[in-house]
């Protein structure tokens, strides 16, 4: 049976609501869009910190680009409210060394598997590194990603570096469609392709 990862979380944050103070989340960000309505929805919730580390995307103007709109988004949103921002290693030769192999893959195939863990896998370490009480990533709320991947991925994660992982599909609840009007709301730059060059050759949305 099909896991509804919206009633997962629903009743996750139930149990957090009910704790005498917010816990720690490390929030993997691949870009200032999908950022938007994830960190509406949670920021009453956890202390945020942003995790910036997408070694897939290229050219490196693409990444220093996203990243500039990320900061600027994060200081406009709530400036009350401050949200942290650990910028990972920008590794380009890491993601095409674990992609080796893949270049012809479809989109959303075994590449994407592949880039998935590479970067989840560091927002776990890091998560754990800087005890974290929580970590995951924003890339549930895209339409073009899988979210049962995404949370199996993070599950194990968790298991391993003995942080929990906050299980998600932010494209519910009209996540993805809220993150569209924030994204006009604060002129947010949208990329048309995903962060590798093999999604741009594809002209793949995010």
């Amino acid at each position: 049976m099909k896991k509804n990862y919206q009633i997962i979380l629903d009743e996750e944050l139930n149990n957090i609501t009910k704790l005498d103070s917010k816990p720690s989340l490390l929030l993997h960000v691949c870009c200032a869009p999908c950022s938007t309505y994830v960190l509406e929805y949670l920021s009453n919730y956890f202390d945020i910190t942003i995790f910036y580390y997408n070694p897939n995307i290229s050219p490196i103007n693409e990444y220093n680009k996203r990243l500039e709109e990320l900061k600027r988004f994060i200081n406009e949103f709530n400036p009350s409210n401050v949200i942290d921002i650990i910028v990972g290693k920008y590794d380009n030769d890491l993601y095409n060394q674990t992609i080796m192999g893949l270049e012809s893959e479809p989109e959303g195939g075994k590449r994407c598997l592949k880039c998935f863990a590479l970067r989840l896998e560091e927002t776990a370490k890091t998560a754990f590194n800087y005890h974290f009480d929580y970590f995951t990533t924003t890339l549930t709320i895209s339409p073009y990603k899988n979210a049962d991947i995404l949370n199996h991925l993070g599950t194990n994660l968790a298991n391993k570096y003995n942080v929990k992982y906050l299980v998600s599909d932010f494209k519910k609840k009209n996540g993805y469609k809220r993150s569209i009007e924030l994204s006009k709301q604060y002129h947010l730059y949208r990329q048309d392709y995903c962060g590798c060059l093999f999604s741009r050759r594809g002209d793949d949305q995010i």
